[in-house]
């Protein structure tokens, strides 16, 4: 049996993915509501192919199972947002911190899905700007 044909037969036999309630969309998003924790991280990332995503994760979970909260298609603030507000507001309104680079649309997204939270700017972008900055005095 070669590699693609195992791949079908798990996938259209073996596992749930006809079953799975994310099917319909999961080229767009997938959304995990029950992973919402205290402290969120989101960020964009390229998946494949250069396809950008953009990701929210429980940062409280440090990468382990339960981590991922949101995966969706493209970066645009509009589009993140109108994915996002799928979750309950009250599940939302418990994000105590989220922490994001500092793209503008970003802050939108987090302002708008997470108004409660506070902005926090990751560490990557400030020891960057930082950097910048430095060499620019040079």
């Amino acid at each position: 049996m070669d590699g693609k044909q195992l791949q079908s037969q798990y996938k259209d036999h073996l596992s749930d993915f006809q079953n799975w309630d994310q099917r319909a969309h999961a080229q767009e998003y997938i959304l995990y509501p029950k992973n919402m924790g205290y402290r969120l991280c989101i960020d964009e990332t390229a998946l494949s192919k250069g396809d950008l995503y953009t990701i929210l994760i429980n940062r409280d979970k440090r990468g382990r199972k339960g981590s991922i909260i949101a995966v969706i298609q493209g970066t645009k603030a509009d589009d993140i947002i109108a994915v996002l507000t799928k979750m309950p507001q009250e599940l939302r309104n418990q994000v105590k911190e989220i922490t994001l680079d500092m793209a503008g649309s970003m802050q939108k997204i987090a302002k708008t899905c997470f108004p409660r939270a506070m902005q926090v700017i990751d560490r990557f972008h400030v020891q960057k700007l930082v950097y910048e900055a430095v060499q620019e005095l040079r």
